[in-house]
């Protein structure tokens, strides 16, 4: 079973990186921060529910070339979403 908690703090964090106001939106599948920030602001709700979100969203959002790696190269912090997909291969 994956860990919920780890999970929350993960997509928190993203979502703190997502909202900044100098991100670049562009080559993302989104269409600006309301966009990303709906998306992962039901992510987190389904994970205060002790639900897990569809693992496919998931991978999704954090493949090469998703939505997050997209906005953290435009936007300067490619290397810190690097450090997050590392980690979450583990």
């Amino acid at each position: 079973m994956a860990d919920i908690p780890a999970l929350l703090e993960i997509f928190s964090e993203v979502r703190t990186l997502v909202a900044r106001p100098e991100n670049d939106f562009d080559w993302s599948s989104w269409d600006g921060v309301e966009a990303a920030l709906e998306e992962v602001d039901g992510l987190i709700a389904t994970l205060r529910a002790g639900d897990m979100p569809n693992k496919l969203t998931m991978h999704v959002l954090f493949a090469p070339t998703g939505p997050i790696q997209e906005v953290s190269l435009s936007s300067g912090w490619g290397n810190r979403f690097w450090n997050w997909r590392s980690g979450l291969k583990r």
